[in-house]
């Protein structure tokens, strides 16, 4: 009996834990997350000179970020993604889906009009909706029970990762970057002596979307080499024993006719949703709200940016060594209080000065490395069953993608041309993330150290 594990630990027979230090895979998978970050930074940064480049209005713009990696494009491959890896598997995903996201980033890095580069946006951000759930999810599924919440700090270390780097490149080599001598020389021998200068800038776009190639070939060699989940191996035997469909349509079926399964979905969605609704807007606009609204110059913005991103690696690092040990409820407080008072530093100080901006881009940077995004993840892999866990969570992305590329559009009406009505969108920020803050402590779920079949069989008896 003294030498017994505690329950949290014993190998379930139906569900057989990792043997071997998972680190190594979710590395290899959160790379993910890196392009997902790297490809909506890299897509916001230079869309200034596509437009020079190509003649390109407002509306040329909207469409763009409309369809990218950061709304409808990736809301329609995380729908399509979650229900896959749920049927054929998350190694079909990882075998497959880079080969997609490659495609796209060649078509945006070889544009030579808009519908080109339209359709490179397009095809990256389904690329990145497909990518998302199955990351979670197998991070979940490979993890070792104390370490899930590790493992996936990890994860989110890669998506702040991605920003910075892909920022800092876009400095570097931006017209009046440091290393825009080699952009020309780049631009030059690939089109010739007698290229037009937006044609010659435009090249700095894409030697960054060129950088995103790279790393996403070596992701794709690392993934495609990845043993499939045991998790999800388990519960297709199981299903296939007992006689059941295992099918697309069944899963998303079982999904909406299961009360627990709505209930939780409801619960994950609004506090992502709250929470993602305030993050997307600055993860997209906040370089043009520092400028307009803070009145700092360009560099300085994406300076302040850059600082942020490694603050955001920095807090999420250091939580990664306590977040299995501690209270999940206390960290999701914390990190919303952080998250409320840099908003509430906008609305006491007023964004128009140095010292305001600077304390709203450290505590939205602290926020940002204890998110909301975390425990989304984390939680959206643990609450459902393997049998519809990426298709549930593809959903809920669809859903919150969607919704926040709306919320984009009404964002710009209430902030105005130069940032007049700022003040009026923090409050409607803080009132965002009071929502989230409030039903996430309601609904927050005691998994901590449990193996994912014990919080199936709490939540939904034997059957799943």
């Amino acid at each position: 009996m003294g030498n017994a594990q505690p329950a949290s630990k014993r190998r379930d027979p139906n569900y057989p834990t990792q043997t071997k230090s998972s680190v190594g895979d979710t590395i290899a998978v959160s790379l993910t997350n890196y392009l997902d970050a790297g490809a909506i930074v890299a897509g916001a940064s230079g869309l200034t000179l596509w437009q020079k480049y190509l003649g390109l209005t407002e509306v040329h713009l909207g469409w763009l970020n409309f369809i990218s990696a950061n709304c409808l494009g990736a809301a329609i491959g995380a729908i399509f993604g979650g229900f896959l890896a749920d049927r054929y598997g998350r190694k079909f995903i990882y075998t497959y889906n880079l080969l997609v996201y490659m495609l796209g980033v060649l078509l945006i890095m070889l544009s030579v009009n808009f519908p080109m580069l339209l359709a490179g946006f397009l095809v990256t951000g389904i690329s990145v909706g497909i990518g998302v759930p199955a990351s979670w999810t197998y991070i979940s599924e490979s993890s070792e029970n104390d370490k899930r919440g590790r493992n996936i700090c990890i994860s989110q270390m890669s998506w702040g990762f991605g920003p910075m780097i892909i920022l800092l490149l876009g400095m570097f080599f931006a017209p009046d970057g440091y290393l825009f001598g080699w952009v020309e020389k780049i631009a030059h021998t690939f089109g010739g002596a007698y290229l037009s200068q937006e044609a010659v800038n435009v090249f700095s776009s894409r030697i960054v979307f060129f950088s995103l190639l790279i790393v996403a070939f070596i992701a794709w060699n690392l993934q495609r080499k990845l043993e499939e989940s045991t998790e999800w191996k388990a519960s297709q035997e199981a299903a296939k024993a007992k006689g059941e469909n295992t099918g697309l349509w069944h899963a998303f079926k079982v999904l909406f006719s299961n009360k627990i399964a709505i209930k939780t979905a409801c619960f994950l969605a609004v506090i992502y949703l709250t929470w993602n609704l305030v993050a997307s807007v600055l993860g997209f606009f906040q370089p043009h709200i520092y400028e307009t609204a803070g009145g700092i110059s360009n560099e300085q913005a994406n300076w302040m940016n850059c600082i942020q991103w490694a603050i955001i690696v920095f807090v999420t690092f250091l939580l990664s060594k306590v977040i299995d040990k501690t209270n999940h409820k206390l960290i999701y407080i914390l990190g919303l209080l952080f998250a409320i008072s840099a908003w509430v530093v906008i609305v006491a100080f007023g964004v128009n000065g140095t010292t305001s901006l600077w304390l709203f881009t450290i505590l939205w940077g602290i926020e940002g490395g204890m998110s909301v995004q975390i425990f989304y993840a984390l939680w959206g892999s643990e609450l459902f069953p393997a049998k519809f866990r990426a298709g549930a969570q593809g959903l809920m992305f669809f859903v919150v993608r969607g919704l926040s590329a709306l919320w984009g559009l009404v964002f710009t009406f209430i902030y105005g041309e130069n940032g007049e009505g700022f003040t009026v969108a923090a409050y409607c920020m803080i009132g965002l993330l009071l929502i989230s803050l409030i039903v996430g402590v309601i609904g927050c779920p005691n998994t901590r150290g449990k193996s994912l079949a014990q919080i199936t069989k709490e939540r939904y008896g034997d059957n799943y």
